[in-house]
């Protein structure tokens, strides 16, 4: 009688976890808009791109410009400070929710928030919990299951590792017989830029032509993909872009050196997310599953390299790359991480299911955020979002319609804030100040590339959005009276001097292969 009940109770779980879906959602690190193969990069990523094929790819979906502000409004659907920013104390978060409706909810990757993942509904957890970390040595902060964990071998590279514990946490959910939410948060291709000695060897002189060129190519692959018309011009280079012809030739080489440090990153997050696919689908769980794959902000301009030393392929080296790479990341878009410009702000978003999304390889061109993947999730999950007292109500909107093929009721206007860079999208109408310098407007279904500041032409505009910025700081976001003080009245400038520390590359030699 007892066994008879348990084989019924099993397939009844058995059944509710086909008639929902697997979620895999993953974030990648400091990735630039153009990063990918299929945003347009050179970069070889066969295996996303091979999910976009058969998937969608948006060509507007915002994050918040920064790592810990983004990884908030992913787990829980709000806005950053709205959410109680990262101690989450009035917020849930994806895993609270689906695991409260029956899923094996699990993470690997970088947390960059208080406490950890285990205190916050994910039922498994290996990774670290600072912010950044050497790739092959590790830190202290690492985790399993709310325990220290420091078992680093010779053979360990922290993007391998993340995927490594996604499929044994996702093999013990299969086990289980209920639906997994697995969570994956790549530190690559953060800095310090790392990688296995091979991968960078396969790009070493690939970036010899310099950044303008590369730029220039990104953006006529772009227009072939269709995701910027034919006739729309690249804007120029930035002035704090050097002209690569006029540096010194070591100059020259020790920038390729980095940008090949860099694209050996990323080329080693698709192997990795090309061998979690595989595995997926050797064990028959792919077709049921739903991949989301973005990033947490464009891409990074500062310049803090140090301990060049050492090669990038050993613990301790500390190389980055620097603004001009970072320009071409973001390629067409304005400004990098931190800032609320579209390059700050701009992020991939390449969703994956098998059998569910109606127009395979399209672009979808619709607005969407972070904060729509909880809604999302519930959406698909068929679970239910908390209603009480202190948790917040939930920002975002489903894109599942999207997946459909459908049209959905998008966000009325969309709110921006990191380190007094600000901005709100509203339609069309992008209001944006760079680190609380005067603010500018642009039309971003005509200018997406914020070349042509309409804020003097329109000043009724300006007024009414920068208050409508002010009520959502204050009612929504929470954000204090400092940080949401009035923008200055003067002009943004071009750069920051964080763009352009380069003392500790005076005496660097390349490293023997």
């Amino acid at each position: 009688m007892i066994r008879a009940l348990f084989v019924l109770l099993f397939a009844a779980a058995a059944a509710l976890a086909a008639d929902r879906p697997n979620i895999l959602l993953m974030m990648v690190d400091d990735l630039g808009f153009s990063d990918f193969g299929c945003y347009g990069s050179e970069i070889e990523t066969p295996r996303i791109d091979q999910l976009a094929a058969g998937g969608l790819r948006f060509s507007q979906f915002y994050n918040t410009a920064k790592c810990h502000s983004s990884r908030v409004s992913l787990l829980t659907g709000l806005y950053c400070n709205q959410a109680g920013n990262a101690s989450l104390s009035r917020a849930t978060t994806i895993a609270a929710v689906l695991g409260e409706a029956g899923y094996f909810t699990s993470m690997s990757g970088k947390w960059h928030l208080d406490e950890q993942p285990t205190d916050f509904g994910f039922q498994r957890y290996w990774g670290h919990l600072s912010g950044a970390t050497d790739f092959f040595v590790g830190d202290d902060t690492f985790r399993l299951n709310g325990e220290k964990w420091n078992a680093f071998d010779a053979d360990f590279y922290t993007t391998d590792a993340n995927v490594d514990w996604a499929k044994k946490f996702i093999g013990e959910a299969l086990e289980s017989g209920k639906p997994f939410f697995h969570y994956i948060a790549f530190n690559a291709p953060h800095y310090p830029l790392q990688a296995p000695k091979a991968d960078i060897q396969k790009y070493l002189g690939r970036y010899d032509k310099g950044w303008d060129a590369i730029r220039k190519a990104r953006f006529a692959k772009q227009k072939k993909l269709g995701l910027f018309p034919a006739e729309m011009e690249l804007p120029a280079p930035p002035e704090h872009m050097p002209d690569w012809e006029n540096m010194t030739a070591k100059r020259r080489e020790l920038g390729s050196f980095r940008m090949a440090i860099f694209a050996a990153m990323v080329d080693r997050v698709d192997q990795n997310i090309g061998r979690l696919v595989d595995w997926l689908d050797e064990k028959g769980a792919l077709e049921n599953t739903l991949i989301m794959l973005c990033s947490d902000n464009g891409a990074c301009p500062f310049e803090r390299s140090k301990h060049l030393d050492i090669p990038p392929w050993k613990g301790g080296s500390y190389y980055l790359y620097d603004a001009s790479w970072a320009t071409v990341g973001n390629t067409p878009l304005k400004h990098y991480k931190q800032t609320q410009h579209e390059g700050g702000i701009s992020s991939p978003l390449i969703v994956a299911w098998p059998k569910q999304i109606q127009k395979p390889g399209s672009w979808e061109n619709s607005q969407g955020h972070l904060v729509d993947f909880m809604a999302t999730c519930v959406d698909v999950a068929a679970a239910k979002y908390p209603a009480a007292a202190d948790i917040e109500p939930l920002q975002g909107k489903s894109l599942a319609p999207l997946f459909r093929g459908e049209g959905r009721a998008g966000h009325d206007e969309l709110y921006f804030e990191f380190g007094g860079s600000r901005a709100l999208r509203v339609g069309d109408w992008k209001l944006v100040s760079f680190y609380g310098a005067k603010w500018e407007l642009y039309n971003i279904a005509k200018d997406r590339v914020e070349q042509n500041d309409r804020a003097d032409e329109q000043p009724e505009k300006v007024a009414a959005m920068s208050a409508r910025w002010h009520e959502l700081a204050t009612t929504k976001d929470r954000l204090s009276a400092k940080k949401s003080e009035p923008v200055s009245d003067k002009p943004s400038p071009a750069s920051k001097s964080s763009w352009h520390n380069a003392k500790a590359l005076e005496n660097w030699t390349m490293p023997e292969f």
